[in-house]
């Protein structure tokens, strides 16, 4: 039995998905799957409202937000209830990593947006008669597309700030976690929000592909890398912008004077939470030789301490996708076919009726195995001694991904200059996974990790084009550069040119 499965008896001409609990396999419900037709007319009735709700105050349009937090407080056991119900994840994760994230990231939006899109004047320092302003205004619709391991916050987060930003948004969930976005459409009506300002679509990539077809103004993509690289062919051919939050294979830096309890307990943390299933998760680690066996063994301690299973009281849940529980599979066996030692775990959890992969702590691994090249997406930590921090530097940046990464020393000056010089988009020193919570800090990849920036004002500004208007302050008659053109002028231009850069006092004027 599968989390998704096709219903083939077809209700009304459409397609339609069911989908199962990962972790018990009892079945949760079903979504209709929405066609091309479906989504154009989404788009259609966005457009038409977009304009109205563009001309709302930033108040007006926070106070939308800032009533779907009181809603989410209210009905914080429904909402963990069904993110738990479709990711098979321990109540406090869902309630810590997808509630709280959720509730700042509407409040800090609905406070902060219009101090961050605020018009701006820049001082010109040549044109000196000129005004430089700069307006930020909506794109119009936004299409975001988004992923099945945090299905209720990273629904909320970019489509809080879309909306702040003045768009209306039309949203694709994952097929695997659909619930937890029609949720949210929920607290939007129970708020008032106009109706068209946020819609939800469901289905598979079918639906997909047509929302990324279908001539919106924006994408926001959060999911895989050949998902992601899809989209931006796509996005290219309709020279319709995009951000791309794709996968990682974040690096950890261990140096030798790491306070290694920490240490241990961020990389066990860093490697397990969420099953392994987030985009920041630590998915390789490099520690120096002369700590590494203190440092490992403690690794292993904190690992069986973990309680894994499906109710009650347990650290860490399912598989969200069973699809996943293959790779993972695969990378361990050919991590330990190339000589890799498995310390704990190393398997598929045979106590669980679900998708469940034990938390799994790896050593003597090298970059000829798949489990240090590839993301594994799953909680498995692999463990890799290096002589000192310049070849774990070296190691790090020796990949195809560069999305987040960690350093632990308790030399701070020392752990920021080793985090610079780390390919990735964020680092963290001394803690892990934080960067995409942290949310004034610009959040994206580089390398096959992304494209663009989400997050804080640079993020916000994404979903805005920025207008530059020049204003003349003198009203003169006539500018030096309009007609006639004359040999006198051209001198004067010549002149102008020499002094202005030919200089020291033009240099330091300019």
């Amino acid at each position: 039995m599968a989390v998704v499965e096709k219903v083939e008896a077809e209700v009304g001409g459409r397609r339609r998905l069911r989908l199962s609990n990962p972790a018990t396999l009892e079945p949760i419900g079903e979504i209709e799957v929405h066609d091309a037709s479906d989504v154009r007319a989404s788009i259609e009735r966005a457009r038409k409202v977009q304009p109205a709700w563009a001309e709302l105050a930033f108040e007006e349009r926070g106070r939308f937000l800032e009533r779907a937090v009181r809603v989410i407080i209210e009905r914080q056991d429904e909402i963990v209830d069904v993110i738990v119900s479709e990711t098979g994840k321990p109540r406090m994760e869902a309630l810590s990593a997808e509630l709280i994230s959720s509730c700042d990231a509407l409040q800090f939006y609905a406070k902060r947006a219009k101090g961050l899109l605020r018009d701006r004047s820049i001082p010109l320092h040549l044109m000196r008669t000129k005004k430089l302003r700069l307006v930020c205004k909506p794109v119009g619709v936004v299409g975001i597309i988004t992923p099945w391991n945090f299905p209720f916050a990273l629904t909320i987060n970019p489509t809080a700030q879309a909306l702040m930003a003045g768009n209306a948004v039309v949203l694709k969930p994952s097929e695997v976690t659909p619930f937890s976005a029609l949720l949210l459409d929920e607290i939007f009506a129970a708020v008032g929000l106009p109706e068209g300002v946020f819609t939800v679509v469901t289905g598979d990539g079918e639906t997909g592909a047509a929302l990324v077809d279908a001539g919106v103004d924006k994408i926001s993509f959060t999911g895989s890398v050949r998902t992601g690289r899809r989209v931006a062919e796509a996005c290219g051919r309709n020279l319709t912008p995009c951000t791309l939050e794709l996968g990682g294979k974040d690096p950890m830096v261990v140096c030798a004077d790491a306070d290694l309890d920490r240490a241990a307990r961020g990389a066990v943390f860093g490697a397990f939470s969420n099953s392994g299933q987030v985009c920041t998760s630590t998915e390789r680690v490099y520690v120096v030789d002369e700590v590494a066996e203190a440092f490992t063994a403690k690794c292993v301690e904190l690992t069986s301490e973990l309680r894994q299973g499906s109710s009650g009281e347990f650290d860490v849940g399912a598989i969200i996708w069973p699809g996943q529980i293959d790779i993972i599979e695969s990378h361990v066996r050919d991590a330990v076919e190339k000589g890799a030692r498995v310390l704990t775990g190393g398997r598929r959890n045979p106590n669980e009726r679900g998708y469940f992969w034990e938390p799994t702590v790896l050593v003597d691994v090298d970059h000829d195995m798949a489990i240090m090249r590839d993301e594994t997406f799953g909680p498995v930590l692999p463990i890799m001694r290096v002589t000192d921090e310049n070849e774990a530097l070296r190691f790090a940046n020796e990949t195809g991904y560069g999305l987040n990464a960690n350093v632990w020393t308790k030399d701070k000056h020392r752990g920021f200059e080793l985090a610079r010089s780390i390919e990735s988009g964020s680092v963290v020193v001394n803690d892990c996974m934080i960067t995409y919570g942290v949310t004034e800090s610009p959040f994206g990849g580089v390398k096959q990790s992304g494209i663009g920036r989400v997050n804080g004002e640079m993020g916000l500004k994404g979903y805005c084009n920025v207008q530059s208007i020049v204003i003349d302050r003198m009203g003169a008659k006539s500018e030096p550069l309009w007609y006639p053109y004359s040999n006198d002028k051209l001198g004067r231009m010549k002149k102008m040119m020499r002094f202005l850069w030919g200089t020291s006092l033009g240099r330091f004027l300019s």
